[in-house]
């Protein structure tokens, strides 16, 4: 009974951080109304920095290594600094649905990278859950409504493009630290670096400051900072430390379809028949990715019992 718990929990940690993430964009284009993307981007991480203040004395006394700081500062400037850069400015300039299409190629990338840097072996299994993902999200976006909201799609999709490369980075970066390092301390140090990294953007002469606050606007960031940044980047990277970072980032595929979940609940749209499909199809696509044999797992040195604060 307890490896069935311990093999299924990581991925009921992953699942759920997807669909934070997916109800980002939501949250994300609510907020973009009111504040400044660069206001929006430091406040989520001011406000997810506070949160993990809590977690300072858990984090006290671990014994660190010179040679991993590196390792942190790399995984960090990707994300969240370049990332959610890029991600701002992605969401400026195109749709939802197209930056979802674009978000597809994520575990291939990541893929490809934990098999060079981190020798993850890579079965015919998990290549055939990935294709067929990628093909459900493609058709799933395909179908989507190109809106207002996306005046240079061309752009945003470069920016989307250029935000997946700074994922790539973090999660394969993210397996190696997380063999020493409890997952709490890698989400503290994301937040804090990341408010670090987006205050100087709101003395840019190009940030506009908001004059007055707009409640909605203002929740949307809350629920930024303490759900998503926080919560959801702390779901992952429990996640992500159990499995391998290949098998772990095959769960990406699933934000465009909750995505368009989320837009159905919350404001009003509707699946078309073909996006029921597809949707379908990126669920089946996971499913077969999940190669939890023998041969399919090589999560590599387990961390010390010492180190394990974040999965109490």
């Amino acid at each position: 009974m307890q490896p069935l718990f311990s093999q299924w929990l990581p991925r009921a940690c992953l699942l759920l951080a997807m669909l934070l993430w997916a109800s980002s964009f939501v949250a994300l284009k609510i907020a973009f109304r009111s504040y400044d993307p660069m206001v929006v981007m430091f406040g989520r991480m001011a406000v997810a920095s506070v949160c993990l203040f809590v977690a300072v004395p858990r984090l006290r006394g671990l014994p660190y290594r010179r040679s991993d700081v590196p390792y942190f500062a790399f995984m960090v400037l990707c994300e969240p600094c370049l990332y959610f850069l890029f991600e701002a400015k992605a969401l400026e300039n195109t749709s939802a649905s197209q930056a979802g299409m674009i978000t597809a190629i994520l575990p291939l990338m990541v893929a490809v990278g934990a098999r060079i840097f981190l020798k993850e072996r890579i079965t015919q299994r998990t290549v055939m859950g990935f294709l067929l993902a990628i093909a459900g999200v493609c058709w799933l976006t395909a179908g989507a409504r190109v809106s207002s909201e996306a005046p240079h799609p061309i752009l945003g999709n470069i920016y989307e493009f250029l935000a997946m490369v700074c994922a790539t980075g973090a999660m394969v970066t993210l397996k190696h630290v997380t063999y020493r390092y409890p997952p709490l301390l890698v989400t503290a140090l994301q937040a804090w670096v990341g408010c670090l990294f987006f205050f100087p953007f709101l003395a840019l002469p190009s940030t506009e400051l908001p004059t007055a606050l707009d409640p909605t606007a203002t929740a949307a960031v809350l629920y930024l900072g303490a759900f998503i940044t926080l919560g959801a980047y702390g779901l992952f990277n429990f996640g992500a430390s159990r499995i391998p970072v290949s098998q772990a980032s095959a769960f990406v595929n699933l934000i465009p379809v909750f995505s368009v979940l989320l837009g159905w609940l919350i404001l009003g749209e509707r699946f078309t028949s073909v996006q029921y499909m597809a949707a379908a199809l990126v669920f089946t696509g996971i499913a077969v990715s999940q190669d939890t044999g023998p041969q399919g797992e090589r999560p590599g040195p387990r961390p010390q019992r010492m180190l394990r604060l974040g999965s109490r």
